[in-house]
């Protein structure tokens, strides 16, 4: 799983996924901290994230074991946004 910040939205006139509704956004890879890493990947949105929020990404056979992504082409789905990080006992990212 990786932490990123919502960077835009993925329009397309047509794909392949057969998702009804499905939304990918535009994800810029981050550390814990929300330092953006210019590291990009795509994403279908499952919990309705907004614009540079930081979200919780899982990928590659983990993304297609969720009820609406199984047994179709998804790579990278968001499965979380992110309030706080608490690492070694101090808050290094906060909503």
């Amino acid at each position: 799983m990786v932490l990123g910040k919502i960077a835009g939205t993925i329009t397309s006139s047509v794909n392949g996924t057969d998702i009804p509704g499905g939304r990918y956004l535009l994800i810029n890879k981050c550390d814990q901290q929300g330092q953006i890493k210019n590291d990009f990947l795509i994403a279908l949105d499952l919990v309705s994230a907004g614009i540079d929020e930081m979200v919780m990404v899982s990928q590659s056979t983990a993304a297609r074991e969720t009820p609406t992504t199984q047994n179709k082409a998804i790579d990278a789905v968001i499965v979380g946004i992110v309030d706080t990080i608490d690492e070694n006992e101090k808050v290094v990212y906060k909503k």
